[in-house]
């Protein structure tokens, strides 16, 4: 069996049904959180993740702003992506619906660890093997013996903005297979200015390096 493995898909829809394309021959989706916000289809990618079969779906961090109504912090930028993107979404009751964290064969599945961001480079004690998003950062890294594993960003990659990242697990051979897609970001542009999107938040599209 193999399983594709999302994170911070973040309201892309064509990046995730480009994702979704590329790993055509899996029997099953663990979404590890942050399906929404920032991006301008965040109700569709929800929808889209409800149709797929056989899929698990972990709240992130933007999850539970959106449940709250609020998103809490100082950071300028994210509140006005937040402001823009929460008026228009309508699927709450989805979801909350959403697991905390899951097992999958050896690993804890869950957003991200003590809520941090966790790089390829971070300093972490583990006690057992994870898988998590949050940092939008493709890596594997061992530590005392157990594995940390970070599928990447589908829709909002922090490097180059034009490719998504994720990846699939071979359950039958162990096998990590870090996948990685370039893809037009200019049509999540494009969306994000004929919806209105604060200058600010186009801006912060426009300027991302592309690969």
């Amino acid at each position: 069996m193999r399983t594709a493995i999302y994170s911070d898909i973040h309201g892309n829809l064509p990046a995730l049904e480009l994702a979704i394309k590329d790993s055509f021959a899996v029997d099953g989706y663990i979404i590890l959180g942050d399906v929404v916000n920032y991006g301008p289809w965040s109700n569709e990618c929800v929808e889209l993740i409800e149709s797929l079969k056989n899929c698990t779906k972990l709240v992130g961090n933007h999850e539970v702003y959106f449940i709250e109504g609020k998103y809490g912090c100082d950071n300028y930028i994210v509140n006005e992506f937040f402001n823009h993107c929460y008026e228009n979404f309508r699927e709450i009751s989805t979801i909350k619906a959403y697991e905390i964290e899951t097992q999958f064969e050896e690993f804890v599945c869950v957003h991200t660890i003590d809520n941090r961001y966790i790089f390829e480079d971070s300093e972490i004690t583990l006690e057992k093997n994870f898988i998590i998003g949050h940092s939008h950062s493709q890596y594997l890294v061992e530590r005392n013996g157990y594995m940390l594993l970070n599928p990447g960003s589908v829709g909002q990659n922090r490097k180059y903005i034009n490719e998504i990242n994720y990846m699939i697990y071979d359950n039958t051979t162990k096998y990590v297979d870090f996948r990685s897609v370039v893809y037009d970001i200019d049509v999540v542009i494009d969306k994000m200015e004929k919806m209105k999107y604060p200058q600010i938040c186009v801006d912060y599209y426009l300027k991302k390096p592309r690969k």
